[in-house]
């Protein structure tokens, strides 16, 4: 699988260095010499510097035997334009280009067609808004993630000192009487373990559990989420991201404050939106939040597009006494800091269009892919084909790679938490788990005919 990637910004570099991590031949074109050496010092890819808007540059990048392309810069036209020299030198090959004017997206049909053949559109902010409704989705969640079609949830949540502490995972069932539910990962400090029997859950441990739609409620109360509901929120920050999102909170019924230092935006934003507050000024004023009541808001969503005043707002909205807050953070070299310092909840826009992007350049039929604490270990909802090594063996005989769990099948409209003597069948849908590592071997089994891998 030869992939080209236009762009090496925040997007381009984090899917470049994990593809290369699993031995794909990774081919990056970028204007700028500096991005390029970036990646190079720290991933095995080939570089081209040029615009991949350039026919000859994606010539010269082997775009006659790619099979996939990625336009990830931050110029729209610019990626658009590759994907259009793309489908004329390389039909066939797989096209996604991240777009992030509105008005673009709105000819997706178009861009569909034979001119562009672009098969999908990652609009960074719609990315954004879904992960923020994750968030909130499940009082107590730490993040929040649907499988098939939501009838399958994937939930992790911070266990404390409480009574499931210590305990050894094969005894955790009996503890939870009859609640149907799966132990899919456990995060310690920054590591992320793919359990076994021998495992157990340990103070402070972030748990990820798998259940079906009907049990969430019931499991997530079980393992201690607060039953704290959203009904008044505070955004900070009135830019597209902003208005789309307060948008979004009007149309679910929340009160709705919005904060932007920008006058003349808040004019702008005061005419688009319809019950929201519109508040001039500064989201790390501490007068202003306490004249606005941070302390009693169920929800603080600090969205602009500045990491330190979202980091502050934060921080300031929680000593007040806000019930939850969100951090938009777009370096995601802060990610593994934020909660040293008291920030729990946070997104990146890049790496959720990472996430967007993933499953295209997974061998097999993967219908979706999330990435669990950074690149560690991604989550996959899979289609079994009838040549996968994986049909008809009981699963506790399956070859199947160490650091990787099946954990849920879909069988028509049945839904199983495997066991042991669980056989799968052609055109099962999966839902597994598994560290970097294991992702190749994972890929081979799912798509590699019997005695293949």
């Amino acid at each position: 699988m030869r992939i080209i990637i236009v762009g090496a910004g925040e997007v381009g570099y984090h899917i470049a260095r994990r593809l290369s991590q699993e031995d794909k031949q990774v081919v990056v074109i970028d204007v700028r010499a500096d991005a390029l050496r970036r990646l190079t010092d720290i991933a095995d890819v080939q570089t081209i510097q040029g615009s991949g808007s350039s026919p000859r540059v994606l010539d010269e990048a082997g775009i006659h035997d790619a099979s996939i392309v990625l336009a990830v810069t931050d110029s729209d036209e610019i990626n658009l334009i590759a994907c259009f020299f793309a489908n004329l030198l390389s039909p066939k090959a797989l096209k996604l280009a991240r777009l992030r004017n509105e008005e673009y997206t709105l000819y997706r049909d178009a861009f569909s067609s034979e001119l562009l053949n672009i098969s999908t559109i990652i609009n960074p902010e719609v990315e954004v808004i879904k992960s923020i409704e994750h968030m909130i989705a499940v009082p107590g969640a730490l993040e929040f993630m649907e499988f098939a079609a939501g009838r399958v949830k994937m939930v992790g949540m911070r266990v404390g000192q409480g009574p499931l502490t210590g305990v050894r995972l094969p005894q955790l069932r009996s503890r939870m009487g009859e609640l149907r539910f799966i132990i899919a990962a456990l995060v310690r400090g920054e590591r992320v373990i793919i359990p076994t029997g021998k495992d157990s859950i340990q103070p402070d441990d972030l748990v990820y559990f798998v259940c079906q739609e009907q049990d969430l409620a019931a499991v997530s109360r079980a393992f201690g989420a607060a039953q704290r509901t959203v009904k008044d929120v505070l955004v900070i920050g009135g830019g597209s991201t902003g208005l789309r999102l307060t948008a979004r909170f009007e149309d679910k019924g929340y009160h709705v404050k919005l904060v932007e230092k920008d006058p003349a935006r808040c004019e702008v934003l005061a005419e688009r939106l319809n019950r929201a507050i519109v508040l001039h000024g500064d989201g790390t004023d501490q007068e202003l939040l306490a004249e606005e009541n941070a302390s009693g808001m169920d929800l603080v969503v600090s969205v602009t597009g500045d990491e330190e005043t979202n980091i502050l707002s934060s921080l300031l909205a929680k000593s007040m006494g806000a019930g939850k807050t969100i951090t938009r953070i777009n370096k995601t070299a802060y990610l593994p800091l934020l909660r040293a310092i008291g920030i729990e909840h946070s997104f990146s826009p890049r790496l959720s269009a990472v996430n967007s992007i993933l499953r295209y350049v997974r061998r097999g039929k993967i219908l979706s892919s999330v990435s669990i604490k950074g690149d560690q270990a991604e989550a996959l909802e899979a289609v079994v084909q009838e040549s996968s090594q994986l049909v008809g063996i009981p699963l506790k005989d399956l070859d199947f790679p160490s650091g990787a769990l099946i954990l849920c099948i879909l069988r028509g409209d049945e839904v199983l938490l495997p066991g042991g003597e669980t056989r799968l069948q052609p055109q099962d849908r999966v839902i597994l788990i598994a560290l970097r590592t294991a992702m190749p071997k994972v890929e081979q089994a799912l798509s590699a005919t019997t005695g293949a891998a």
